[in-house]
């Protein structure tokens, strides 16, 4: 399952240069230096793939409470099928409701202070650009964070998030270095790509919850239970 959240990012890097190509494009990257041009895009990156690796650690953890419960089975067969039926959901209807609303506020303060960032050039600039970043709505984003919260673990949750910012830097690198070099034909042909791997990946995740037995793909026993010897030994 780790795969899919490289080849979410990979497939999701040709969506963020449309949505975050223009504040790549417009990082105060040093020219004249190539060494400190190098060091300052790793910065960029380091703050994206941080950021994303921390909200994998929130919903992993979301995701490790469930499986308390014993419901991990249940919860990979839920993200599944949610996935699914969000990419089922023709655009129209789902942009009618507009769930970002709550949220509209939080990513206006993002990109104030994302603005103010891009005007400077000191060490840190380039670390909290690309954090702030990493903050912003994105629908591949969402869909990899379905897949931390599949995990069921903390560090398998932020791992997978990880993976998912690692799979955007090299389409993204090449974006800032080239601009938007994509024709527009390329894009529309890989975007139509996406959602059916997200249908795929929808379809693994219930496959796995369905506990069928198959080595790796669907085990029998996904719950780890821990004994707790003591726990009754309450006098």
């Amino acid at each position: 399952m780790l795969i899919s959240a490289i080849i979410f990012g990979l497939l999701g890097s040709f969506h963020c240069v449309g949505m975050c190509g223009p504040i790549a494009f417009l990082l105060p990257l040093d020219r004249e230096n190539k060494t400190k041009r190098i060091l300052q895009l790793l910065s960029y990156h380091a703050g994206r793939i941080l950021t994303y690796s921390v909200l994998g650690l929130i919903f992993g953890a979301v995701g490790k409470s469930l499986n308390l419960f014993g419901l991990q089975q249940q919860l990979s067969i839920g993200i599944g099928v949610l996935m699914i039926v969000t990419i089922l959901i023709p655009t129209k209807l789902f942009n009618s409701y507009n769930f970002s609303k709550p949220i509209y506020r939080l990513v206006g303060k993002v990109k104030s202070k994302m603005g103010a960032n891009l005007k400077k050039k000191k060490p840190s600039t380039f670390f909290t650009i690309g954090y702030l970043n990493g903050l912003l709505p994105c629908g591949l984003v969402y869909m990899a964070i379905f897949g931390a919260l599949a995990t069921g673990s903390y560090w398998e949750g932020s791992l997978y998030m990880a993976l998912f910012g690692l799979g955007t830097v090299p389409l993204m690198t090449t974006a800032i270095y080239l601009g938007n070099f994509l024709t527009k034909t390329v894009k529309q042909r890989v975007l139509k790509l996406i959602p059916a791997f997200v249908v795929v990946v929808g379809l693994l995740f219930i496959i796995r919850g369905l506990g069928l037995g198959i080595p790796y793909l669907s085990p029998s026993n996904m719950v780890t239970v821990e004994q707790v010897d003591s726990q009754y030994n309450c006098h």
